[in-house]
């Protein structure tokens, strides 16, 4: 298994759901209400296949050996960039979360909040992902050596049979459709 090209591959279904979840902010912009439901669904997904599944594996399995082995300039770009966006990435999360439970609350006025975190998060993760493709990766690539990437393939591996047999990935493909099938 090449670890980064399913990292890659992954993005698809990561940018897919960003779509999903414009659509969604699109329409409460345009009056409609709030499915909590479904925003919660769209939420599980971020958290647990974009975040705990895909940026789990970046921050476990390569970001940490691309610091360790590269050093200087792979240390700036995941400390100081992707890890950061991670962490920006899941602020979004927890203030549109916050925003939805107010508006279910009755302050009508946190709809605004519910948008405006839900399109930031689309447009981070869209220049993360982005950057990732185009520069991340094949930086990672061109300067591991080629034990440390089979490492990383063996362990992407692994870690893929594990969360398989937990199911992980059929349920969130299967989330993204039933949201895909909604919202697009």
């Amino acid at each position: 298994m090449d670890g980064i090209k399913l990292m890659v591959d992954e993005h698809v279904y990561i940018k897919r759901m960003l779509l999903v979840l414009r659509k969604a902010s699109y329409a409460v912009m345009q009056g409609a209400q709030i499915d909590y439901d479904d925003f919660g669904k769209m939420i599980d997904f971020v958290r647990g296949y974009a975040d705990r599944h895909h940026h789990g594996k970046e921050e476990k399995l390569l970001f940490n050996r691309m610091v360790d082995e590269i050093g200087g300039a792979a240390e700036k770009l995941v400390k100081s960039g992707m890890l950061v966006e991670h962490d920006l990435g899941r602020l979004h999360m927890n203030e549109l979360e916050a925003a939805l439970e107010r508006v279910k609350a009755g302050d009508d006025e946190s709809k605004l909040d519910v948008i405006a975190n839900a399109v930031s998060y689309t447009h981070l993760l869209h220049r993360h992902i982005d950057k990732e493709d185009a520069v991340v990766y094949p930086f990672a690539q061109r300067q591991l050596s080629s034990d440390t990437l089979e490492t990383i393939n063996s362990e992407c591996e692994s870690f893929e049979k594990q969360m398989e047999s937990e199911g992980v990935q059929g349920r969130y493909i299967a989330l993204l459709k039933e949201m895909e099938g909604k919202y697009l």
